[in-house]
């Protein structure tokens, strides 16, 4: 067709006509972000977010388990002795690093070290039960962080990223796994008596959908009405429930169909949780019909009750269980350090090791990751007052600390790393938390470079740019 004068536009038409053409391209391009997995895995059931997916590789284990100390455990007084700090007790020490509050001298541990096992690690007697299971269990000793404050070490232990609101390390095995148990959640996260700082951001999905943000439990409670809320109905019948959910299904695809919103699906994905959980979280959360000598091997108390919890959890199918130790920073011991440690310690060094023991007689240990630690350690030098007295405690310290791993494809009665000889900084093998993550994910069969979401134009990850699986620690 011939050239018309009647088409003709001029250049600032072409371009406001084109800009438009190419934001409504970028929109487009936004939405299918929104609900783009195929960067993942490969899954025929498209009924559930939370369907069972394959991932990337073989992976040594199904679920996990992570016992966090939030507050910071001193890993001079637990996992990484130091008799250095007897020699230059109450001297400076001949280095010094930069702490978030004024420290003086060396200050020794006051716990006794024992080695255990035949691979004779030394553990603190703050953890001799737990020591007990030392040749299953790798101890990382080198771990580092990036700042000595809590909130953003939270944020990098549990999100990978101490700044920016990222998807949680659960969050992100639910995307790329689903879960087995499609009535339970597959991400749950107990801590007693209230949340620790920065609450459920800790195990937030992010940019993921919300379908697998972890739910909270306080295991203070033991009545399973208590527990969770609202899991029984005072007004209806399960069957009047059902075709009260079936009508809301209904009236939701209608209000979805004329608009694109993900928090939706979320939402009508947490109602059918919640009508089949009904069913079978009852079952799950009540430990009354463990036999007494489990409870004996547990022990009293709620970190107890709350570890036999997430073992029945797991045995469930649910993927991923976070243990709080409690409320704030309950191990964040500035001062009066050993009767803190000793205490928070006795609470949960034998339900630590019941937990081991009773994975292995289930046959559960060799497909089960379980993990300890905080989100940073502590100094060796004692924290001063304002005054300049010794308050008998630690400040945080991010240059250098424990974590341990057991459990399906670990390398036990392994030690991997080191600090200094006074435990100030890692100095051989330093490991971040994005190795950390990158390992957990590896056990999990996912190379964690591949494991992406494409949100807002960019392909993001749980270790970002970085991260290495510490192969040391892998059988």
């Amino acid at each position: 067709m011939p050239f018309s004068s009647s088409h003709h536009i001029d250049r600032r038409a072409l371009l406001q006509r084109s800009g438009i053409g190419l934001g409504m391209l970028g929109l487009n391009s936004l939405f299918a972000d929104q609900n783009d997995v195929s960067s993942t895995t490969s899954d025929n059931d498209t009924s559930s977010p939370l369907a069972p997916k394959a991932p990337h590789f073989p992976g040594r284990v199904k679920r996990v388990v992570h016992f966090f100390l939030n507050g910071g455990p001193s890993h001079v007084d637990t996992f990484d002795p130091k008799p250095t700090l007897e020699k230059y007790a109450g001297q400076a020490p001949p280095m010094s690093l930069a702490t978030e509050r004024k420290t003086g001298a060396c200050m020794p541990s006051p716990f006794a070290f024992k080695k255990y096992g035949e691979s004779g690690i030394e553990v603190s007697e703050l953890f001799a039960r737990t020591a007990e299971h030392i040749d299953d269990i790798a101890v990382i000793r080198s771990m580092y962080a990036q700042v000595p404050n809590h909130e953003p070490s939270l944020m990098l232990m549990n999100c990978g990223d101490s700044v920016l609101p990222r998807p949680s390390v659960g969050a992100w095995a639910l995307y790329g796994l689903g879960s087995e148990n499609q009535n339970l959640p597959g991400f749950i996260s107990m801590c007693p008596n209230g949340l620790p700082v920065k609450g459920a951001e800790n195990w937030q999905s992010g940019f993921l959908p919300g379908s697998y943000q972890g739910t909270y439990v306080d295991p203070k409670h033991s009545r399973i009405d208590k527990l969770i809320e609202n899991i029984r109905s005072p007004h209806a019948t399960t069957q009047v429930q059902q075709q009260q959910l079936d009508l809301l299904r209904q009236l939701n695809a209608e209000h979805q169909s004329a608009r694109h919103d993900p928090r939706l699906e979320t939402r009508i994905q947490s109602f059918e949780l919640a009508f089949r959980m009904q069913m079978e979280a009852a079952d799950a959360f009540d430990v009354a019909d463990e036999t007494q000598e489990t409870h004996d091997l547990y022990g009293k108390g709620v970190h107890a009750r709350q570890t036999m919890i997430a073992r029945r959890l797991l045995e469930r199918g649910v993927r991923y269980v976070q243990l709080w130790h409690g409320a704030g920073n309950v191990w964040d011991h500035h001062a009066k350090l050993e009767a803190g440690h000793r205490k928070l310690s006795a609470e949960i060094d034998q339900p630590i090791s019941a937990l081991l023991t009773d994975l292995k007689r289930r046959g559960m240990f060799h497909d089960t990751l379980v993990i300890w630690g905080g989100e940073f350690g502590r100094t060796p030098t004692v924290e001063l007052t304002g005054g300049g007295a010794e308050t008998l405690g630690r400040d945080h310290n991010h240059y250098g600390f424990s974590v341990w791993m057991a459990g399906g494809g670990v390398r036990g009665g392994t030690v991997h790393g080191a600090t200094d000889e006074f435990g100030f900084k890692a100095t051989e093998n330093p490991c971040s938390v994005h190795d950390l993550h990158a390992t957990i994910l590896h056990l999990l069969g996912f190379d964690h470079t591949k494991l992406t979401y494409r949100y807002a134009g960019r392909d993001f990850r749980l270790t970002d740019v970085h991260g290495n699986v510490i192969k040391n620690i892998l059988s």
